[in-house]
């Protein structure tokens, strides 16, 4: 399996799990005998295995993900303007971004090697937070924006769409995530699960005192404007960046304008996917 030289790679993995440890370093010794160039997050240390810097990074053609979906944000945060595909491995724990079969590591090798992969863009949320005229914070998100409270009282949130007013909620909080984000904290909070294709924004209110207070799928192309009327707010994106809100900030959700590119050694439709994660029962269906 030898290769030119100059392919280099991006392992993310997650040092917390001893397995995700033991298939780094069985894939580093598969990869530098055939002549890769392997790159990993800091606290990783395999032999012959070089930290991944800034720099590199124009220079990695993939990112394997050794880990589950909290590690599969982190690499999408990593590598985040360089548009490198992200394949997660599965290691036993079924996610919604990792492979659904978990492939044997020469298999996956072999993959990679080749190039013999599918690539899949998916939709990213942008926001920006303005006070007092002018911008104080900016980013993004591949599961979701929340804001919520910040104190042990309500928050008080009004909300537009599309420069018309919506509502003003007394709540717990509110999540606007893309639909790769609708099977995490959107889905928890009582929210639609979305197909990844689909593009659009779904807006959750968390256990809001209101009349109307229902899950809602906006059009990609819409702009969500949320102003805090409360004494404070947090506004938490992917669960990895936090910023502090004060009364009278304006937070604004868009459509990115960039995407994240995930890896898959073979096509899987996300109905299985979503029979795996959550173990649906389909037994006796005719194509079994």
């Amino acid at each position: 399996m030898g290769v030119d030289l100059g392919r280099s790679l991006l392992f993310i993995i997650n040092t917390n799990r001893a397995d995700a440890v033991a298939a780094g370093e069985e894939l580093s010794r598969i990869f530098l005998a055939s002549g890769f160039t392997l790159h990993a997050n800091p606290e990783v240390d395999i032999p012959g295995v070089q930290k991944v810097t800034d720099e590199v990074l124009d220079t990695v053609e993939l990112v394997i993900v050794l880990g589950g979906d909290g590690t599969m944000l982190r690499a999408a945060e990593t590598v985040r303007g360089y548009a490198i595909p992200l394949l997660g491995v599965n290691l036993g724990r079924v996610g919604f971004l990792a492979e659904v079969d978990k492939p044997s590591l020469p298999e996956l090798a072999r993959a990679v090697s080749e190039m013999d992969y599918l690539r899949e863009d998916r939709m990213v949320l942008a926001y920006t937070v303005t006070r007092d005229e002018a911008e104080v914070d900016s980013g993004w998100a591949l599961n979701e924006v929340t804001i919520e409270r910040n104190e042990t009282t309500m928050v008080e949130l009004f909300v537009q769409i599309d420069h018309r007013p919506l509502s003003r909620w007394g709540c717990d909080g509110l999540i606007c995530s893309t639909p790769t984000g609708s099977t995490a904290y959107a889905f928890s909070a009582g929210g639609p699960v979305v197909w990844p294709e689909v593009q659009a924004l779904v807006m959750v209110p968390i256990s809001a005192h209101a009349l109307f207070s229902k899950p809602m799928v906006v059009s990609p192309t819409s702009k969500l404007v949320v102003d805090v009327e409360s004494s404070s707010a947090l506004l938490s994106s992917d669960s990895r960046r936090k910023f502090l809100l004060r009364k009278g900030d304006r937070i604004t959700l868009t459509k990115d304008s960039d995407v994240i590119t995930l890896a898959h050694l073979r096509e899987i439709l996300f109905t299985d996917r979503l029979v795996a994660k959550f173990k649906l029962p389909i037994e006796g269906w005719r194509g079994e």
